[in-house]
């Protein structure tokens, strides 16, 4: 039986320009407006004093995290884990309870408001190309990008190269490769020359969060079935009651209707 591996992207924001030429290419595969890309860039500012500037430029999309947190989120199953690395939605699963936009620690998901109830499908989050990697061939956001700021293949040979950058250019990088541990890890490896929290990424554990949740929530079960419980019971005794006090309205206007008879 032969072994799946598991892939990632690397981005290393050292060599990312700014360009935006993957939200194009990501449009243009995905068939959706560039407005509604599944990816966005931002700069984060400008540091140093002229010509001896420092800015960064960070590229956003689903993390694909070893451990998702809006799978654990879902209560309809609209998300699943590959084991070579996406995480995926289904859209026809999808009851747009957004659950899952809450869940995740990067803010990935989003709620399309535009063609949500029309359309049927509520979220919109990258989605790794499986169209693509499934025939062999890069997502198109790797593809197309000029300086290779982002790059695709096998997550362990990712991390490897990541750490080599590191130890070639120490002077360069951050001495960390983000999402290689963050939240379980992420199949998302991120290098950088400014601290990650500048680039707008949360300081997480290792340790996933839905783990913590789920754990949580398993120790509460019992308290919010006897809680769920106590509720029927009272909307029970709620509707006894409105049920006699129905009949006695009635009975009180019978007896009236007689008199004036």
């Amino acid at each position: 039986m032969t072994e799946i591996k598991q892939h990632a992207y690397l981005f290393d924001a050292t060599r990312c320009i700014d360009c935006r030429a993957c939200m194009v290419a990501c449009s243009v595969e995905n068939q959706i407006e560039n407005d509604k890309t599944r990816i966005w860039v931002a700069g984060v500012g400008v540091k140093g004093i002229y010509p001896e500037l420092d800015r960064a430029t960070m590229v956003y999309h689903c993390m694909h995290c070893n451990e998702p947190d809006c799978l654990s989120a879902c209560p309809v199953g609209a998300y699943s884990k590959r084991p070579d690395g996406p995480v995926e939605y289904n859209k026809d699963k999808c009851i747009g309870c957004r659950y899952c936009m809450n869940a995740c620690p990067f803010g990935v998901p989003h709620f399309d408001y535009d063609k949500g109830v029309i359309e049927g499908a509520f979220i919109d989050k990258c989605t790794f190309c499986p169209q693509r990697i499934d025939v062999g061939e890069e997502p198109a956001c790797v593809a197309t990008c000029p300086t290779d700021a982002l790059e695709y293949g096998e997550r362990d040979e990712l991390l490897a190269k990541a750490h080599e950058r590191i130890a070639a250019h120490p002077d360069r990088y951050v001495d960390h490769v983000y999402g290689e541990f963050e939240n379980g890890g992420t199949s998302y490896l991120i290098l950088s020359h400014v601290p990650f929290n500048e680039l707008g990424l949360p300081d997480l554990p290792e340790t996933p969060i839905n783990l913590v949740s789920e754990r949580t929530v398993g120790l509460t079960l019992p308290v919010a079935l006897g809680w769920g419980a106590a509720l029927t019971a009272v909307a029970a005794g709620m509707h006894l009651v409105n049920q006699r006090q129905a009949k006695k309205i009635q009975a009180e206007a019978g007896k009236e209707e007689s008199h004036e008879s």
